[in-house]
């Protein structure tokens, strides 16, 4: 299955696995060069990439990188290489200007790791360009994916709104579903001016 598996994707999860393991080795130099830092306190450009390399334990990375493959998969095949490649990063730094803006209004100083920016971005692609296909939630509820990810976005603004779960970056998770749609709006622009 891992040979099958699409080669950004393939190449996202295993950096996303390498980085992890080291920061087993190192996890407070890890977490003061590569997470993403609120601005003039400890923020460095290139956190604006590489918060997303890191997680916070095995259920973190564990979610984050099924839901890698399972989504990503499906979009890269879809998509082709470059352009998944090209939406998932912006749909990366998407979430981290997002969260630099939502830190800056609250004041807040605590850092962001996580792949969940770019991982909800990719959610908000299948829903758009696969949204009858069902999901099974908690490996039990059919749900086809375009309700699947309207709830899960409500849900992730009322978190983020109400301050519930505070230790999770929701507006992060949102800016990448609003980066993921910019990127999708941009295509579909220079796809009709050409036509």
């Amino acid at each position: 299955m891992f040979r099958l598996m699409p080669p950004a994707t393939r190449s996202i999860l295993i950096a996303n696995v390498l980085v992890f393991l080291l920061q087993q080795l190192s996890p407070y130099v890890m977490a003061q060069l590569f997470a993403l830092w609120p601005l003039g306190a400890g923020f460095q450009p290139w956190q604006l990439l590489t918060y997303a390399f890191m997680h916070g334990g095995l259920a973190h990375i564990f979610f984050n990188m099924f839901a890698l493959v399972m989504f990503g998969s499906a979009l890269e095949q879809f998509w082709g290489t470059r352009r998944f490649t090209l939406y998932y990063f912006a749909c990366v730094l998407a979430a981290a200007a997002t969260q630099l803006a939502v830190q800056a209004g609250t004041g807040s100083l605590e850092e962001t790791i996580g792949a969940s920016g770019g991982i909800f971005g990719l959610l908000l692609a299948f829903a758009i360009f696969f949204p009858r296909t069902r999901l099974l939630i908690y490996f039990a509820i059919p749900m086809p994916a375009w309700l699947f990810v309207t709830l899960y976005g409500i849900l992730e603004l009322y978190l983020g709104v109400t301050g519930r779960q505070g230790d999770v970056a929701h507006f992060a998770h949102l800016g990448g579903m609003l980066g993921g749609a910019a990127v999708i709006l941009c295509w579909r622009a220079r796809r009709s001016a050409r036509s």
